[in-house]
């Protein structure tokens, strides 16, 4: 036999041992149960965790986060359910994870030699830095002594702070604020807003967050390698992260641990700028294809369809064929979940997935109250089109509290945001969401559907073909007052000059 064909069968003794070993820690004592025969007796797996985008929120489609995932995975290989416990705080996991509230902490938590003293931890998945980062400037700090005299804020028992205090050592007069009531995107805001000089974040959470922060920058590296792992009550048993062991073995061989970590990395092209010139590109490439789709299906549930179009552009760019590591698919991206609601049988199938896609808008827009009015209504659904119902309606009650009207898209918008920032998000029902990503959702989206009308309405070549009944969108109810900005216009001087569409 040869070597390669032994390596399936080595790989799958090798698993097959370590689930045989795992049978001696079963019970860790002469009658108490261990932490793996309790999960297993319970049939539930409870993590403990915070609330943010680089561990575990609810999104459109429900939870997910990149810890979160992985702590599915790992009770679905245990062969029981996930419960999900959040701390009010950082400094809360440890204590939750004595008193039993949790099995397990996974919350970007890393492996110290300090932290072993009071924590058994499962195997090192993701190794990063830790990052020194201040607004960009031309004097930059370069070592943990030009922190001197600055302003530093942290997370409390975080392994930043444990930075610090060693460097405090060699700098006695390095000084900072910990805190608990605060979340990495509160601390990387309050860097851009200059509200502090620096605060210290790890290498991966601050590359799946920079792009929302333009003007927050690497000051330098304060430690190179700092391991990541999930950590389990301290004491003899080690039951449950023998298995958490075994299962990240797997999960590292079969590819599925990368595809998570890599799932949450950010999409600069999605959340970048809108680029005027790739849409034209795009509507003569492939929107003479899909154009009578588009009006048919609007026209079938009374959605203008140059919006309908709009939002296929913003998700998919107008490909049929188009994924993401998330799931979603085809030219309005539905989860398998929606499709299934929605009766798709086949999201690639761009009649299907434009069908399922304005039947959903429609869904979404009859859930709103009915004091919502026409442009509104429209925007709030296309919002909750992407981050989810739950989350539009806690940005609502946080516009509310604001003193602003909640029924009113320029309010809800201008709140969006305030939902990855832990001192207002912890106030909502849903907690944690990325709420400027909706925000830009919608924004793109009416830049794409004013193009679109404006095209329609100066007889651009690509639209000159139309249905029985189409009707400016000046003439239409409840028309959009939109002028669109010199910029979005750049690309179709070729056609004519700016236009007003207001409502008469």
């Amino acid at each position: 036999m040869h070597s390669s064909s032994r390596q399936p069968l080595l790989k799958s003794a090798r698993y097959a041992f370590l689930g045989a070993l795992s049978l001696v820690f079963l019970y860790s004592g002469d009658d108490h149960p261990s932490q793996l025969r309790q999960v297993q007796e319970r049939g539930s797996l409870t993590l403990l965790t915070r609330n943010g985008a680089s561990s575990y929120y609810l999104s459109a489609n429900g939870p997910t986060g990149p810890e979160y995932e992985l702590v599915r995975m790992f009770s679905r290989y245990l062969g029981v359910v996930l419960e999900v416990k959040v701390a009010g705080a950082f400094s809360d996991l440890k204590s939750m994870l004595n008193r039993g509230a949790g099995d397990l902490i996974a919350a970007n938590f890393t492996r110290s030699a300090e932290r072993e003293q009071s924590f058994n931890f499962g195997p090192d998945y993701l190794d990063t830095q830790i990052l020194a980062v201040t607004r960009q400037s031309e004097a930059q700090p370069a070592s943990m002594g030009d922190l001197v005299g600055l302003r530093i804020r942290v997370l409390s028992g975080s392994s930043y702070e444990e930075a610090l205090q060693a460097a405090q050592l060699e700098y006695p007069d390095l000084h900072w604020e910990s805190r608990d009531d605060v979340s990495i995107e509160d601390l990387l805001l309050a860097v851009a807003d200059e509200a502090i000089d620096v605060t210290l974040v790890d290498s991966n959470i601050f590359s799946s967050n920079r792009i929302f922060y333009p003007l927050v920058g690497t000051a330098f590296v304060v430690e190179e390698h700092v391991p990541h792992a999930w950590a389990f009550p301290h004491g003899p048993d080690d039951s449950l992260a023998e298995q958490a062991r075994a299962f990240m073995l797997q999960a590292s061989v079969d590819g599925r641990l990368a595809g998570v970590l890599g799932q949450f990395d950010a999409d600069d092209e999605q959340l970048g700028e809108v680029d005027m010139f790739n849409f034209l590109q795009r509507a003569r490439a492939m929107l003479p294809q899909l154009i009578d789709v588009f009006r048919e299906t609007g026209t079938a549930y009374a959605i203008d369809w140059r919006l309908l179009a709009a939002v296929g552009y913003q998700e998919s760019r107008w490909d049929p064929a188009a994924s993401s590591s998330t799931g979603v698919r085809g030219i309005m991206m539905l989860t398998e979940q929606t499709a299934d609601q929605l009766g798709v049988a086949d999201r690639l199938d761009p009649e299907q997935s434009i069908d399922g896609g304005a039947r959903y808008i429609v869904r979404l827009r009859a859930r709103l109250p009915v004091d919502i009015r026409e442009p509104d209504r429209t925007w709030m659904a296309l919002a909750a089109y992407n981050m989810g119902m739950g989350h539009l309606h806690d940005a609502r009650k946080l516009a509310d509290q604001k003193g602003l009207d909640p029924d009113k898209w320029p309010a809800v918008s201008s709140v969006l945001g305030l939902l990855s920032q832990e001192k207002w998000y912890s106030q909502t029902r849903h907690g944690y969401a990325r709420g400027f990503e909706a925000r830009d959702f919608v924004e793109s989206i009416q830049l794409y559907y004013q193009t679109l009308v404006w095209m329609d309405t100066h007889e651009h070549p690509l639209l000159v073909a139309k249905l029985p009944g189409d009707k400016p969108a000046c003439a239409d109810s409840g028309v959009f007052r939109f002028l669109l900005q010199p910029q979005a216009l750049a690309g179709l001087l070729l056609y004519g000059s700016q236009a007003r569409c207001m409502q008469a």
